[in-house]
């Protein structure tokens, strides 16, 4: 919100006063008709408030209000209450569920969180009794009158506080209707609270959950010390300081305050010479504390009647009020009340026992005493009476201060419906059970602390750190998450040993689990050479045991299938050969590498295919070793391996026609050296095409590679419509040529119309 002050025609001023942002509500502000606002409710939980005030100088001076910086819309706040709903990411910190729109609720005033209203019922009535001790002595009185605490923010309630009516968040209105236009549990009217800190206004926003805002209004109020002029400014940050001396007048009366402006003055810092409360001493002290009391003791006489006896003095130490009367100056009776004597008589006089029967009450309530007027505390009552026991099966005479317990226990199951009562002479109304319950959390690692009740077990309070492996990153879990939460990263470097023979390991966070593999050369020295193993760290290989035999599948290994293992430095290869071979270094020397020669031959076509040998002459190869063929031919050169081109290929090849029907013969030779025109002439065995063309003829072109063609020049007859008229055409323009019927056709059909037509006209098979 941006909120402008309308500074007066003094001076002009400027006092900025920064609030905290107020938490998010869904709620809308009804705007009054002050400056214009826009206020927002937070939803639970709300950050503590801080407000900060900064004063100008002194006149002439600048004032500036700026106000808190405003929430987030109405919509916004409602649509995100209602996605948290809807997504079930509100849970009930008693039973951990999802809360509900369409479930009974309760909001605590202190922190604003919502829980199930079942679940806070049953909560308070565990933590009364938690804090009740209900035993023998006390049974039968009402003790369960402890405060309640709240599961999350451990505020504590009176008992009349428990709830247990479902209201909205206003409490104006009992079970609020679902209504999909209004933020859950909440009645949609203004919610009229009185605003915190009381400044006697109401809060405009709608039945919101959360604190209510700040008060928006505005007023005009003086400094802290009420020496300059009022300003206006935001009701709920009125304070503002003037930044002048205070000079107020001190509680001692003898300095005045020289601090700048503000609302109550601290206590004189200065020392001044005083005197105790009874004025036996002087001494230096603060000047903010003039009353001082010293060790010594009064000693005044308070006895009455006459000259100081001596005989009662004051104890008190030193203090500033009368001292109190003597003990014995008030009239005084004998020990049972029934005589009594006047005060005129000296306190030092005693008054004797009348000695008439001393009938004060017995701490039975029912007899008297019956001995005579005696000092002290009457006997207590010795009188047999017949007495019933306390669970009313049997009756029995008795002394009459003594209270008649049977032996007789009860069998009646207690309130957890898990043991018995099993309390001697009990009336009937067992006391709730006061064993523990003991049953295992779920953390797995402690048990209920509470005391044996029904239901299950509330969720284990204690929180368990969860450290990274070098124990400097910490994470804060609750009890039994620990063994499925993965430890935290932390940035520190791993200070683990290495496990190798170097000093350390390669620079690399902490992690958990075991460290890398050393990745370092191994720098150790080679026996039998002067170089050192270049190889990576080879002391922790992951390698396969060897396993020994099972007797069956049944039996479990006794040892792992991979151990680490130290493994030897292998020897360093160096080349020897003419080509590049690996050789250990301590076996340096001519040796045969075992890879073919690959020197040229003699015969300049072919390499020398024997295995690593001394430098030789070497023959050429007489069979086996072929110079390539020419281009076209797949056959190799029959003849001994020679210099220069190879004979023509006098070899002849099979293969089949164009129309794969017939095998030809033809020269390898006369075929690589052929153009395309010749090989399709050597590829045809000059046979018709047995093919079948679209229409249906045969193809009457000699044996031919690729598709056959289209048009079909074979010789087809049409006919007239009358089929008196014939023509012979070829197939492939018989769809083009059509015949029609000339005037002869017509004059014979005409004919043949009208003898069929003739009734005088009798067919000769009639007759």
């Amino acid at each position: 919100t941006t909120s402008r002050a309308v500074s007066p025609p003094s001076p002009p001023t400027t006092s900025r006063a920064v609030s905290p942002p107020s938490p998010p509500t869904t709620s809308r502000a009804v705007s009054p008709p002050s400056p214009p606002t826009t206020s927002r409710a937070v939803s639970p939980p709300s950050p503590p408030t801080t407000s900060r005030a900064v004063s100008p100088p002194s006149p002439p001076t600048t004032s500036r209000a700026v106000s808190p910086p405003s929430p987030p819309t109405t919509s916004r706040d409602g649509q995100y209450l209602n996605e948290l709903f809807q997504s079930g990411a509100l849970t009930c910190l008693i039973c951990i569920g999802s809360v509900k729109r369409t479930q009974p609720v309760w909001s605590c005033g202190g922190c604003f969180s919502l829980f199930h209203l079942p679940c806070v019922q049953k909560w308070a009535r565990d933590s009364v009794f938690l804090v009740s001790s209900v035993t023998d002595e006390d049974f039968g009185q009402s003790s369960c009158r402890g405060p309640g605490t709240d599961p999350k923010c451990r505020a504590e309630y009176p008992p009349s506080a428990t709830p247990n009516r479902y209201m909205c968040y206003c409490g104006k209105v009992q079970d609020p209707p679902s209504d999909p236009w209004l933020v859950p549990h909440s009645c949609g009217s203004v919610c009229e609270k009185r605003l915190k800190p009381d400044c006697g206004h109401a809060c405009l926003l709608l039945c919101h959950p959360g604190p209510c805002p700040p008060c928006p209004k505005m007023v005009s109020v003086s400094c802290l010390c009420g020496k300059a002029k009022p300003l206006p400014r935001r009701c709920s940050n009125k304070p503002w300081s003037c930044q002048q001396v205070c000079r107020r007048l001190l509680p001692c009366k003898q300095h005045s305050c020289s601090q700048l402006c503000h609302s109550e003055c601290e206590p004189c810092p200065r020392v001044s010479e005083q005197s105790c409360v009874c004025g036996r001493e002087r001494r230096e002290r603060p000047c903010a504390e003039p009353r001082w009391n010293c060790s010594q003791l009064c000693v005044i006489d308070r006895c009455v009647g006459g000259p100081p006896l001596g005989n009662h003095t004051c104890e008190e130490v030193c203090h500033s009020a009368p001292c109190p009367p003597c003990p014995r100056a008030v009239n005084r009776t004998c020990p049972c009340g029934k005589t009594s004597k006047r005060s005129s008589a000296g306190c030092a006089e005693d008054v004797l026992p009348c000695g008439d029967t001393c009938e004060r009450p017995l701490t039975c309530g029912k007899h008297t005493c019956s001995r005579r007027c005696h000092r002290g505390n009457c006997d207590t009552c010795r009188q047999e009476v017949e007495k019933e026991c306390r669970c009313g099966k049997y009756r029995k005479l008795m002394a009459c201060h003594k209270e008649y317990l049977c032996d007789s226990k009860c069998s009646k199951m207690r309130s957890c419906h898990r043991h018995q009562c099993r309390r001697k002479c009990c009336p009937g109304e067992c006391p709730p059970c006061d064993l523990s319950c003991g049953r295992t959390l779920g953390c797995r690692n402690h048990k209920c602390p509470s005391v044996c009740h029904q239901g299950s077990c509330y969720p284990c309070p204690e929180m368990v750190e969860v450290t990274c492996s070098c124990g400097k990153t910490v994470l804060s879990v609750p009890c039994g998450r620990e063994r499925s939460t993965r430890p935290p990263r932390c940035k520190q470097p791993c200070r683990r040993p290495a496990e190798c023979h170097h000093p350390a390991l390669q620079p690399h966070r902490c992690h958990p689990g075991p460290c890398p593999p050393c990745a370092l050369p191994c720098e150790r020295p080679l026996q039998g050479c002067e170089h050192r193993c270049p190889r990576p760290c080879h002391d922790r290989v992951l390698v396969q045991a060897q396993q020994e035999q099972l007797a069956g599948p049944w039996v479990q290994p006794s040892k792992p299938a991979f151990e680490k293992k130290a493994l030897p430095c292998a020897p360093l290869f160096v080349a020897v050969c003419l080509e590049v071979s690996p050789v250990p270094c301590h076996r340096r020397g001519r040796f045969s590498c075992g890879r073919p020669c690959g020197r040229p031959l003699s015969c300049t076509n072919h390499t020398c295919r024997r295995e690593c040998h001394l430098v030789a002459p070497v023959r050429a190869v007489r069979a086996g070793l072929l110079q390539a063929p020419p281009p076209g031919c797949p056959h190799p050169c029959s003849s001994p391996c020679h210099a220069g081109p190879c004979p023509p290929c006098a070899q002849r090849l099979r293969q089949r026609c164009h129309c794969k029907i017939s095998s030809l013969y033809v020269s390898c030779i006369e075929l690589a050296s052929a153009d395309d025109k010749t090989k399709t002439r050597l590829g045809s065995c000059n046979n018709q095409c047995p093919k079948e063309l679209s229409c249906g003829h045969r193809c009457r072109l000699l044996c031919h590679p690729g598709p056959c063609e289209s048009k079909c020049v074979h010789k087809v007859k049409l006919r007239c419509p009358c089929r008196r008229i014939k023509k012979e055409v070829q197939c492939h323009l018989s769809p083009q040529s059509q015949l029609q019927c000339d005037d002869a056709c017509r004059d014979q059909q005409r004919k043949v119309s009208q003898v069929n037509l003739d009734p005088s006209v009798v067919c000769c098979c009639s007759m």
